[in-house]
């Protein structure tokens, strides 16, 4: 007997064999069609993730030269005579080149972890040494920043340094 003849025959059944195919070849689409969108959506995550830290490589070589700069203000002699005024317009000169490498460094999403004063946070900053207090509510707070840590984009690239407070009775 012929196909034909079969499915003028059996019509159900025919439609059924049919139907059953033809729902697989939709649920293998629907199948191909999720991964193509969970692939582009990926793909769309990973491009976005790369534009957000391929800056990383250069921010890091950058970081030590401004902790250096930072770390020269403090630590400036102070002239005295007649040279006090120029020490007084370098230094201002120094500040305001500090505050804009600041600026460009904030621009690129580079943020320096506060420390001092802080509850020590270990995703944030390596303990380095401790010291002593008698004052119980200070345990565990950072007493002093030996190394300024950084963030780029919220992910930590340098761990601050610290050293943190431990309560002795």
């Amino acid at each position: 007997m012929s196909k034909v003849k079969k499915n003028i025959e059996a019509p159900d059944a025919a439609f059924a064999e049919d139907s059953a195919e033809s729902k697989d070849f939709e649920n293998k689409y629907l199948r191909a069609l999720a991964d193509y969108q969970n692939l582009s959506k990926q793909h769309l995550k990973d491009k976005q993730d790369f534009a957000k830290y391929a800056n990383e490589g250069l921010l890091m070589d950058l970081l030590p030269v401004y902790d250096h700069l930072k770390m020269s203000l403090p630590a400036s002699p102070s002239l005295g005579g007649e040279h006090a005024v120029e020490t007084d317009k370098w230094l201002e000169g120094v500040k305001h080149v500090l505050n804009q490498f600041k600026k460009v460094l904030s621009e690129a999403g580079v943020a320096e972890i506060a420390t001092v004063g802080k509850k020590f946070d270990h995703n944030l900053m390596d303990a380095v040494a401790s010291e002593e207090t008698a004052e119980e509510n200070q345990d565990e707070l950072v007493a002093k920043e030996l190394k300024a840590g950084y963030t780029l984009n919220g992910k930590v690239i340098i761990p601050a340094r610290v050293a943190v407070y431990k309560f002795t009775k």
